[in-house]
């Protein structure tokens, strides 16, 4: 083989692929799809008197401690987070967020007309739910959205500073869960650590900087 083919074979195998963009019916069914199983894990937490970490923990401490409708506080909660989106951002993401955030809080209300739990052991819960959480969190991240406030907060310092997002969610997750004790039994709150564990390793295996390039 002659030094200009190999020049150009080489150059071929090292040159990077392009980023390539998700289309906008990806981008909704990957919203759509992310949400769905986001809203799964946390049916499972809720069945099992659990809370889940970010925003979301934050919306069932609320429910537990003053019995306010779920899905509207995980909804309002969120509202001041969606500036800090704008600005740091994009549109883009932030308007891809807050549909994703929408579409929760209405799956949150709906699912319980189309599904129901008669058996869900609460350590199965746990593991099953962290990871379903984790995996549709994933989605929307690689699809430039968040399930909101923690979430934008996490992809914000992954992009800025580099840090992995799961790291950052499962510190600021801990804290949360740690404040459950105040409104739910100790054995919830093991479990709920459990539970965050879970969500955040499929994190922090899948959601690093450089892993995932499409956009």
């Amino acid at each position: 083989m002659s030094s200009t083919a190999t020049a150009i074979s080489a150059d071929t195998v090292d040159r990077p692929d392009p980023i390539t963009r998700h289309s906008l019916v990806e981008d909704i069914i990957a919203l759509f799809s992310g949400t769905v199983l986001v809203v799964l894990g946390v049916a499972m937490f809720r069945q099992a008197s659990m809370v889940a970490g970010g925003t979301t923990g934050i919306a069932f401490l609320i429910h537990y401690a003053s019995h306010v409708n779920f899905g509207l506080a995980l909804f309002l909660i969120n509202l001041p987070f969606y500036w800090l989106a704008w600005r740091h951002m994009g549109h883009e993401f932030t308007l891809k967020t807050f549909a994703a955030v929408a579409l929760m809080s209405a799956e949150i209300e709906l699912l319980p007309r189309v599904l129901s739990f008669s058996t869900l052991n609460p350590l199965f819960a746990a593991v099953a739910g962290g990871l379903l959480i984790g995996t549709g969190m994933l989605i929307l991240f690689r699809h430039r959205a968040s399930i909101g406030g923690i979430g934008v907060v996490a992809v914000l310092l992954q992009e800025r500073r580099g840090w992995r997002a799961g790291q950052v969610q499962m510190t600021i997750d801990c804290c949360i869960v740690a404040a459950a004790l105040f409104v739910v039994p100790l054995p919830q709150v093991l479990l709920s650590v459990l539970g965050a564990l879970t969500l955040n390793l499929v994190l922090a295996m899948n959601h690093r900087p450089g892993r995932y390039v499409a956009r």
